[in-house]
């Protein structure tokens, strides 16, 4: 089984890097436009093979696509961060054009891949995937809310001092600090409502945590997070070519699901070999769906100006 993730900085090298420890693919190839840069990356994750004892495959490459052939997943991080002074529209339409362009080309050498799109604003970029390339819906995945959910249960652990690997919880809605919604109704410790162990304050504090996790690392690091969403990705990976049938939070496209048509939001779905296997409906509860109605409407404007930009 062989992955390609194109943009071989910090989040996708640590992509690569996870799914080679891991041994979830057979292959790797990292690409990026900067010379040398994925071959280096590939080189010093392969040397870790003779310690950690992985059997992965990993290769870099410049700009070569034909290196990507065949690949069953394809991982897009490619894009550029946000600068100041840079307006919302000049971002989507700088990004846009990265994302298509690397859609298209990756599609040329892999017809039949599962696209996973981790670029920003991610979740206008996978609906730009969405309508620029005409695949199935269950083949074009948004990643986010795989890492916010990761957040939000490393938040609950840390409140309830209690592993991390105990506790199911979610976040659904936009990829973005005011869309996110964490949902602290939903979440149990070993089967119970976390609800029964943290008071009502103590779970609003997690939420409110959650949804800044981004920034909250950014402040700390002078740039953003990269352990996190590249392990949140080789999960999603994993999912896919290990047909595990997870239940994962994604951005997928909605035709009506959840009250909401022609966008792509993060909703959970069960993620197997055929990407993403069906959208499970969790029953929100009225405070939920106007959170929910709320989030889409920003992701909407979001997607308004890429619009604008596709003119």
């Amino acid at each position: 089984m062989k992955v390609t993730i194109v943009g071989a900085g910090n989040v996708g090298a640590t992509c690569a890097d996870v799914i080679s420890y891991r041994q979830i693919a057979s292959e790797v190839v990292l690409l990026d436009i900067k010379e040398g840069f994925a071959e280096g990356k590939a080189l010093d994750i392969m040397q870790c093979a003779t310690t950690t004892g992985f059997t992965t495959k990993v290769s870099g490459t410049t700009g070569d696509y034909s290196k990507t052939a065949n690949s069953d997943v394809v991982v897009i991080t490619s894009g550029i961060p946000r600068k100041p002074g840079m307006t919302r529209e000049e971002l989507i339409g700088i990004n846009a054009g990265i994302v298509k362009s690397v859609a298209d080309s990756i599609l040329e050498y892999s017809p039949d891949a599962i696209i996973v799109v981790v670029s920003n604003p991610m979740d206008t970029m996978t609906y730009l995937a969405h309508k620029s390339l005409g695949l199935p819906k269950n083949r074009i995945i948004g990643m986010g809310g795989a890492l916010d959910s990761s957040r939000f249960k490393t938040y609950l652990s840390l409140a309830l001092n209690r592993p991390s690997n105990d506790i199911q919880g979610m976040v659904i809605g936009g990829h973005g600090d005011t869309t996110m919604i964490p949902l602290t109704r939903l979440a149990t410790y070993n089967g119970l409502p976390v609800s029964n162990f943290l008071s009502a304050e103590a779970l609003e504090k997690v939420a409110a945590d959650t949804m800044v996790g981004g920034a909250t690392l950014t402040k700390l690091l002078g740039t953003s997070a990269w352990y996190a969403p590249g392990a949140s990705v080789a999960y999603l990976v994993d999912s896919i070519l290990n047909d595990r049938k997870r239940i994962i939070p994604c951005s997928v496209y909605l035709n009506g699901e959840y009250g909401q048509k022609d966008i792509c939001i993060g909703v959970p779905v069960i993620i197997g070999k055929s990407g993403v296997e069906e959208i499970v409906d969790i029953n929100l509860n009225d405070q939920e769906k106007s959170l929910f109605e709320a989030s889409a409407a920003k992701v909407r404007e979001m997607n308004d100006a890429l619009n604008e930009v596709l003119k």
